[in-house]
């Protein structure tokens, strides 16, 4: 039947045109409720205004933008010398911003208006923000300080007067709606026309109630499948919207009441001050207040490619932007539907999401059978109408017609109707949206949120997964457990005191370490008013800095007595970060950390135990470099810290040195496995599923992890990425099917791989990842998984299913799951083809022998009802088994009904027709049935044994 489906519903699975879409919509023939059918399909028309809009908005933004650039350069260029020539202008222009405002306001200590607010950020008005005396102005007049952040006693009057961050959601539809849906089915409306005209000619031939039986058992018989279709539907959607809830959960760290917190962005007021990472979503429009080369992508919003740096100059913060490098604060100003990004939303969801693969094939589907299910109907029909016309003429009663006559065509019209009913699947495509809502449901309680229905179908073809090491296959907690440091190797313990390091280590060598901790680093150590210290950061540098206070040190001290003078945050690129700050005595002082390979390269120096910096010979080189590899050997995690005293001065647009550094130490960090990992791997093994560990680790602690996880072997190949991408493509496709581990390896390594792995070697792939420059690779994916813990939001975005837990055991379940959704749709569809072919055959060939239908149109909507309905709940939402994980996956050439599903089909529709087709012919001499209500005795277990049948 595949060979069949037009070209039309053979769609990927990622990156279709709306041209694709439209075509293969306006190829399904024969639907018989396009508001049911089409519900949860893209509205293209309108994703098609969405986009006009969207244009019109950004090229607003982006001219708001270009004057400011404008104003800025004629601000440098000198013109700001007439900005504060007049105090009465600026005192003029608070009284008009102070009279604007609501008395409410004046009484919390507002003095801006949120409308203006909300301008002088959207259009980019350098001149008012200097007007009103930069970002600490600001604060000022929202009431709060730059240090100390939102009083939480003020949140409720701030989200009274500014508004909060949430923006406008359309209604949910109710249960009345969906019932008005499924009331246009058209066979439906038909039959219930032919029950009510069946009812007025009932009643005037054979009187009442007698003459009501037939139409009203029609009319009952309607009622009962529009409600149970709309309950069910009714079901999905609520499914569905408290998935979307769990998607718009985001957290973001801030300061209030002078402590560091983390808080949903939908808590978010006017006022706080926001910190901002690598990977981060701007959670609100807002005033930069301090950072380190912060890059901001604005393509979100004005489409600009490139990214815009962020400084006190350039000060403006849109929500909707990502921060594409460097960190941040920023001040708050206008949240919710004020900003522009909440004028886009409403833009930006319109058109709903596109159709999986399968519910384009099964559309197809449906629309062959339904082509051939209306033939039968009408032969049917129109043999039925012959032998009754046959029959009164042979009677010589062709002039003579009767109200009963009437009827009788009537009911042979609501059978062919009926007919459609049964043979038109509509059920078909709608099966997989239940089964998908269904999994997806229970994925959610199994931590793996399921942004995009495909993504659930697709995994269950996936033939490799490509993932994460640090927090997918290990814990993600880490801590210190080994240190090198002036030539020795130390254990650490993590419950000793300050004296972790041995007496003979000079107080000069653990000054150095402690600064070179403290202030090389993202993270930060938070102190809460009960004096319970709580570190906010990544996995790594937060076990860097426990490690530093189990030294003794103290991050606040070391703070102040270094001042933070450039900040190069690390990236996956660089592999390192950098930081210069000025000491207490005035020198200033270059700290960097990162991959010991590489931070290594950078050092000619090393310190011995008093501190004393003495040169690395090729021979100390050596030596440092068998620890390194005796730490990755035992699968820690290894950085190295060193230091330079910069002797001649800083440019301020100069970078960070990057050679002529002093050796420090090297830190072994332990990141245990997580437990279950081994099962999961062996579990996908067994399914046919290879995975492939990508890191950015040293190539030996990367192979002693695969092997503790069961990926490596030792036939497999284990590669660095550096080696891997100067390889030529045909020399990458035959190295790639046997690589499990790829160490050392960048974003576009990963990017390349999984591009290699889908287009030349045609595996369904899924790929994991938690960093921004993650996105490509996750987008290139069959199926992108997004860490949902260490995941940035940029990553978040380009993924199609987000892991709570981080755990590589959910990747496994959603594996699970896909292929249990596969499973069910196949045995739906065998089921429903069985009743479908039955069906038809049984009352079109009583029809040609014998002029009589033995299933009446009371009794073939029953039928829909089981099959359409109930059985697509029955066999759509049946959960997994083990089993599923003990066959290969589903190739993207296989066809969807299988031959073994075809042999059971026609099988048992032979040896149900046979049954049934004894029954009609034979059965009144079988079961000993007389009598005038015998015929309507045998049709009624003919049906009865039809069910049964089924069952």
């Amino acid at each position: 039947m595949e060979k069949l489906i037009p070209k039309e519903f053979d769609l990927s699975n990622k990156d279709r045109s709306d041209e694709a879409l439209m075509r293969w919509r306006k190829a399904v023939g024969l639907v018989k409720n396009r508001r049911r059918r089409f519900r949860y399909a893209a509205d293209l028309a309108k994703r098609s205004e969405a986009k006009a809009q969207m244009l019109k908005i950004r090229e607003r933004l982006r001219v708001c933008f270009l004057a400011y650039k404008a104003a800025f350069r004629f601000i440098e260029a000198g013109g700001q010398g007439n900005q504060f020539s007049s105090e009465e202008a600026i005192d003029s222009q608070e009284e008009d911003i102070q009279n604007d405002l609501q008395e409410e306001a004046r009484e919390a200590g507002f003095q801006i208006h949120p409308n203006k607010l909300a301008s002088l950020v959207a259009s980019y008005d350098i001149t008012t923000l200097r007007k009103l005396k930069g970002v600490e102005g600001l604060a000022s007049r929202l009431n709060v300080t730059l240090d100390e952040g939102v009083d939480c006693s003020s949140i409720p009057i701030r989200k009274t007067v500014f508004g909060s961050n949430e923006y406008t959601e359309k209604p949910s539809k109710s249960l009345w709606l969906f019932l008005w849906d499924a009331m246009h089915d058209t066979t439906l409306i038909i039959l219930t026309v032919c029950a009510v005209v069946s009812i007025g000619v009932g009643l005037s031939t054979e009187g009442w109630p007698k003459g009501m039986y037939d139409g009203l058992g029609i009319i009952l018989s309607v009622f009962l499948v529009v409600l149970v279709t709309a309950v069910s539907d009714y079901r999905q959607s609520l499914q569905f919207k408290e998935l979307d809830k769990e998607k718009k959960k985001i957290f973001i760290h801030v300061t209030r009441d002078g402590t560091r917190q983390k808080v949903s962005i939908h808590d978010l007021v006017v006022g706080d001050i926001v910190y901002l990472s690598i990977g981060d979503q701007v959670p609100a429009d807002g005033i930069f207040i301090s950072g380190y080369n912060l890059l901001i992508d604005q393509s979100s919003l004005t489409g600009e490619s490139l990214p815009i740096n962020i400084y006190e100059k350039r000060p403006f913060l849109l929500t909707g932007t990502t921060v594409q490098d460097g960190s941040g604060k920023m001040l708050v100003t206008t949240v919710g539907m004020r900003t522009e990004w909440g004028k886009l939303l409403d833009t930006l969801n319109e058109g709903g999401e596109d159709e999986t693969p399968l519910q384009v094939k099964l559309n197809g589907v449906a629309t062959i059978i339904g082509k051939i299910g209306l033939a039968f109907a009408v032969m049917t029909f129109l043999v039925l109408t012959v032998r009754f016309l046959v029959e009164k003429g042979r009677l010589h009663e062709l002039t003579q017609w009767s109200s009963r006559d009437a009827l009788t065509l009537l009911n042979y019209f609501a059978t062919a109707v009926t007919i459609i009913v049964v043979a038109v699947p509509e059920g078909l495509p709608l099966a997989v949206t239940l089964s998908l809502a269904f999994a997806m449901k229970k994925l959610l309680t199994e931590k793996a949120l399921v942004r995009h229905l495909s993504a659930c179908e697709t995994m269950g073809s996936a033939t490799c997964i490509s993932t994460d090491k640090t927090g997918t296959l290990t814990t993600n907690h880490m801590v210190v457990n080994k240190v090198w440091i002036c030539g020795k190797e130390k254990e650490v313990d993590s419950n000793a005191d300050r004296n972790a390091l041995d007496s003979d280590i000079s107080g000069n060598v653990l000054a150095i370490l402690l600064q070179a901790i403290f202030n090389n680093t993202g993270s930060e150590v938070v102190k809460d008013k009960t004096g319970k210290r709580t570190i906010f950061g990544t996995p790594t540098e937060s076990a860097l800095l426990e490690y530093g206070l189990l030294l003794g040190g103290d991050f606040y001290d070391q703070r102040r007595e270094c001042k933070l003078l450039k900040v190069e945050p690390f990236n996956s690129h660089k592999k390192m970060m950098s930081t210069l700050v000025a000491l207490g005595n005035g020198k200033m002082r270059a700290f960097c950390k990162g991959a010991s390979e590489i931070i290594l390269k950078m050092c000619d120096k090393t310190i011995d135990s008093n501190g004393e910096a003495f040169h690395l010979s090729e021979e100390h080189v050596g030596n440092i470099m068998n620890v390194i590899n005796a730490f990755a050997g035992e699968a820690l995690r290894t950085l190295c810290l060193a230091f330079k005293d910069i002797e001649d001065g800083f440019q301020e647009n100069s970078s960070i040195p990057d050679c002529g550094y002093t050796l420090i130490t090297i830190v072994g960090i332990k990141d245990p496995v997580r437990p279950g990992v081994k099962e999961a791997v062996k579990s996908c093994v067994e399914a046919g599923i290879y995975v492939r560990m990508i890191t950015g680790d040293n190539i030996n602690t990367a192979k002693a992890i695969a092997k503790e996880c069961g990926i490596l072997n030792d036939n497999d190949l284990a590669v660095e990425g550096p080696v891997f991408r100067l390889e030529t493509p045909e020399e990458m496709s035959r190295m790639i099917p046997n690589i499990r581990v790829m160490a050392r390896s960048s974003p576009l390594d990963k990017h390349v791989l999984v591009q290699m792995s889908r287009k030349e070697l045609k595996e369904v792939v899924a790929v994991t990842g938690d960093g921004t420059n993650d996105a490509p690779a996750l987008h290139e994916a069959d199926i992108g998984f997004a860490m949902g813990i260490a995941g940035t939001e940029v990553a978040k975005e380009s993924a199609d299913v987000i892991v709570m837990n981080d755990n590589f055991t959910t990747i496994v379940n959603v594996a699970k799951w896909g292929r249990s959704v596969y499973i069910n749709i196949q045995k739906f569809v065998q089921f429903q083809l069985t009743v479908n072919i039955v069906a038809l055959m049984i009352n079109f060939i009583s029809a040609c022998i014998s002029g009589s239908a033995p299933l009446t149109a009371v009794q073939l909507l029953w039928v829909n009802l089981i099959m359409d309905t109930l059985g697509a709940l029955a066999l759509a939402t049946e959960p997994p088994h083990d089993g599923l994980m003990k066959r290969p996956p589903v190739r993207r050439t296989e066809n969807f009904i299988t031959t073994p599903m075809w042999r059971n089909i026609i099988g048992q529709s032979i040896y149900q027709l046979a049954i049934l087709l004894v029954l009609n012919f034979d059965g009144k001499k079988i079961l000993g049935l007389e009598g005038s209500d015998a015929s309507a005795i045998l049709n009624t277990f003919i049906f009865n044994t039809f069910v049964f049948c089924q069952v």
